[in-house]
């Protein structure tokens, strides 16, 4: 049973501050909890504390890079967020592992994301973003740049116009046997709608951001039942992501939509993986990136599970030797 009452935190931030003053006292060198590190579109600069594990994954983040031009149909300004940003964030928070998503800021151009994967090398992978006609030959030079799956978003404007099911079910048909999955953004009302196409696919469908159940509707939601049932039969992931997208209660606690996480790593431990979403392209004002990380330790209080959602997950759906 998940203990849900709030987390205090001045309490956290005291315990923080208490570690670095212990380390110091000790002559010992600052690991990871009592780090500073400001880092760009982040609130903060101390280190969570949760320390994480090796190879732990940030399995869902965003790089724009001034070098790449936007889509003509993104009409908004995007952040400057390239990789070397990024790499302030992974010595803040203690991931190695990242999965760069395609964002819709680019359309179907995915040179940006490429470009990302190359340059953070082997512990990194991609998810792309391509019309539902797209050819084998671009399919293959994604997969030899570090693509193991591609998003379908249903939410934000696209280059193509709408998402339909059967674009998503086209697409799935085309990767299923090039060993990848399909990565879902769709709001909780949309899944209950196109319930019958996520059933039916033939790929793993990886849901974003907690599946955006909205608040407070919460575990009632009719979605919340339908992603669950998918995880426990191994045909879907959850993203631990986002959890100041559908929170009516907010940060630091995020107590209702941390709810709603605990119940998904519950459902099915094997089938949760965590993403930072930076550099929170939806916040003007910028999440802590520590403490949001540190809601780990409530959302899967036993450390074993933690691991299977930084390390042992993400190894698996992200095909890291």
């Amino acid at each position: 049973m998940f203990d849900s009452s709030p987390i205090d935190a001045s309490k956290v931030w005291t315990r923080r501050r208490f570690i670095v003053a212990s380390a110091t006292m000790l002559g010992a060198p600052l690991a990871n909890a009592a780090a500073r590190q400001a880092v760009p579109h982040s609130q903060g600069e101390e280190a969570p504390a949760l320390v994480a594990p090796e190879d732990a994954c940030d399995c869902h983040m965003h790089i724009y890079d001034p070098r790449f031009a936007p889509s003509p149909h993104w009409k908004n300004p995007p952040p400057v967020a390239p990789v070397d940003a990024y790499r302030l964030f992974q010595k803040r928070i203690g991931t190695s592992r990242t999965v760069v998503v395609t964002p819709s800021t680019y359309g179907v151009d995915n040179h940006c994301t490429l470009d990302a994967v190359r340059q953070l090398g082997a512990s990194a992978r991609g998810i792309a973003v391509v019309n539902a006609d797209v050819a084998d030959v671009e399919l293959k030079r994604l997969r030899d740049g570090g693509v193991v799956g591609l998003r379908v978003n249903f939410v934000s404007a696209q280059s193509w116009g709408t998402t339909t099911p059967q674009m998503l079910e086209t697409l799935a048909q085309r990767v299923h046997p090039l060993g990848w999955h399909i990565q879902v953004l769709m709001n909780a009302d949309q899944i209950v709608t196109h319930r019958a196409v996520l059933e039916r696919l033939p790929t793993p469908v990886v849901f974003d951001h907690l599946a955006r159940i909205p608040q407070p509707a919460g575990l009632h939601h009719e979605a919340f039942g339908v992603v669950a049932a998918l995880m426990r039969q191994g045909r879907a992931f959850v993203k631990l992501s986002g959890a100041y997208m559908d929170t009516a209660t907010g940060a630091p606690e995020y107590a209702d939509v941390s709810n709603v996480a605990r119940a998904f790593v519950d459902a099915a431990p094997s089938q949760v993986v965590w993403g930072s979403d930076w550099p929170h392209p939806t916040e003007k004002q910028k999440p802590d990136d520590a403490v949001l990380f540190d809601l780990l330790k409530r959302w899967a209080p036993d450390e074993k599970v933690r691991r299977q959602i930084l390390v042992d997950n993400p190894t698996r759906l992200y095909q890291f030797s």
